[in-house]
């Protein structure tokens, strides 16, 4: 059984996704209006999943990814699924580029079955990933390879889906029996290939994921 905390500022909002995800697997244990609350209540339960709106009070402009950054420092292995009505570009990255456990980025307006919604929940609870394509598409328009993964070789395919799954280098050396320096290459390899330039505002690793998950 997937565990849930759910914070949102409508109380409308959080009753109504609570009785739906427990419907299909989820036990929210806990909503909250804002971003201390989630804290207190991801310390509290340790749930596999925290579910975030991105405008929270008192401002209502990022406290959700100041709250979704806090939770990634305390409790790296709490799965976290930002719900934003607009896409915010920079507080995207901010929060995808983190490392820790599963990550998706929902627009809400987008949300039209909550089976699917729910399926992306227990996704992020497991830490895969659950990112809405316009979020994949917008951060990736910026040049790149041609071809996108199509130039990888079929190991460099494997382990960039396993990064995309939010696997460490280290963890892909284990699940692969290779050598942490080996998978080093790899990645570097696929940075390179993807043409992922090494550039101050932006996070290879995740442009590399998001190509994966676009293709």
């Amino acid at each position: 059984m997937t565990t849930a905390v759910l914070a949102d500022d409508s109380v409308l909002l959080r009753g109504g996704l609570k009785l739906l995800l427990e419907r299909h697997g989820v036990t929210v244990a806990a909503d909250v209006g804002d971003g201390e609350q989630l804290l207190a209540a991801v310390a509290e339960h340790r749930p596999d999943v925290a579910i975030i709106d991105i405008r929270m009070p008192p401002t209502f402009t990022v406290e959700g990814v100041r709250a979704a950054l806090a939770v990634r420092r305390s409790h790296p292995g709490v799965g976290v699924l930002l719900l934003s009505q607009h896409l915010e570009h920079r507080e995207a990255l901010a929060v995808l580029q983190q490392p820790g456990g599963g990550i998706g980025y929902l627009l809400k307006d987008r949300i039209t079955d909550i089976t699917a919604f729910a399926a992306d929940v227990h996704e992020v609870a497991a830490a895969g990933t659950a990112i809405d394509p316009i979020v994949v598409d917008r951060l990736l328009r910026r040049p790149r390879a041609a071809d996108g993964i199509g130039v990888l070789s079929p190991r460099e395919r494997e382990i960039l889906a396993r990064m995309a799954a939010g696997r460490s280098n280290a963890g892909i050396a284990a699940d692969l029996h290779l050598a942490e320096r080996t998978v080093e290459a790899h990645v570097r390899s696929i940075l390179a290939k993807l043409g992922l330039d090494d550039e101050p505002d932006t996070h290879r690793r995740v442009l590399a994921v998001l190509t994966f998950l676009s293709s």
